[in-house]
């Protein structure tokens, strides 16, 4: 596996592997390994001959309040998860090489991006789609891989390819899990051991509106009631939990259509989020 820091050398890199023709596939990661992002690889190496993975803690799309700094960084741990994966290339640009003097440049995807964590995070979306459009320039993938449970971002970045005619296949694969059904995350990491155990509420809450929802119960009620379920499990604030179009992340207060059930919620300093699909009878 290469580990590569500047463009030049990546897309020579890249050009190399391209030329026995056979597809490369992108997974792009802001580090912290863990086994929802190696699935995302197991996945990349059925879609690609040879698999980029990168690594970027991508400054653009934290807000002023959030974690940045405390984000977890263990790029030598990562490095060798990722050789003994097969990897072929670990491309972990700078900051400065990523976005260097005088850049100005914002891509913003309007609609389906200003709802949930839209709205919950002013800003944090157009740093999502600035920097994964950066990536897929730099790398130039024939299929890029994403995970479910950031199912927005998804969303959004499904949205402008198809905008900006990008001639790149995204693949989203079901939100990895641990065996009690905690998402896997990243900033799991943050929770106390107590705070861990709390979690299961949010996927447990969600799991029972499904229940409700798909047997003909009120959406609105059963929204509530995974709202209070959280809030007696300590969670707060609840920035959501809404029931949305599952393509056009339009909220919906009847289940006439293919649904997806999101919700995102604090756990003492951790934000946690979670989704799941609904479907009607």
């Amino acid at each position: 596996m290469q580990t590569l820091r500047d463009i030049s050398t990546l897309r020579a890199a890249v050009d190399a592997l391209r030329s026995n023709g056979r597809p490369i596939a992108l997974v792009p990661t802001m580090g912290a390994l863990h086994d929802g992002h190696m699935a995302l690889v197991e996945e990349a190496r059925r879609h690609g001959r040879h698999v980029v993975v990168s690594i970027f803690v991508n400054p653009r799309q934290f807000g002023p309040n959030e974690d940045l700094d405390a984000y977890p960084r263990r790029e030598a741990k990562d490095a060798q998860l990722l050789q003994a994966a097969g990897v072929a290339i670990l491309w972990a640009p700078s900051v400065d090489v990523m976005y260097p003097a005088g850049f100005a440049t914002n891509i913003s995807v309007s609609g389906i991006s200003e709802g949930l964590d839209g709205a919950a995070r002013p800003g944090h979306f157009d740093g999502v789609a600035t920097v994964v459009t950066k990536l897929f320039n730099q790398v130039r993938p024939d299929v890029a891989i994403f995970g479910e449970k950031d199912y927005q971002q998804l969303a959004v970045i499904r949205r402008f390819v198809t905008d900006l005619d990008l001639p790149i296949e995204i693949v989203g694969l079901p939100t990895q899990r641990a065996e009690d059904g905690l998402a896997l995350s990243s900033r799991n990491a943050y929770l106390t051991e107590d705070e861990r155990k709390k979690a299961l509420a949010l996927p447990r809450a969600l799991g029972e509106a499904k229940r409700q929802m798909e047997r003909g119960d009120p959406v609105d009620g059963a929204l509530a009631q995974a709202i209070a379920t959280l809030s007696a499990h300590g969670f707060g604030p609840i920035d959501y939990i809404t029931l949305c179009d599952a393509t056009t992340l339009e909220p919906i207060h009847r289940l006439d259509r293919p649904a997806r059930l999101l919700g995102a919620a604090k756990l003492g300093s951790t934000r946690l989020i979670d989704n799941i699909a609904v479907d009607p009878a």
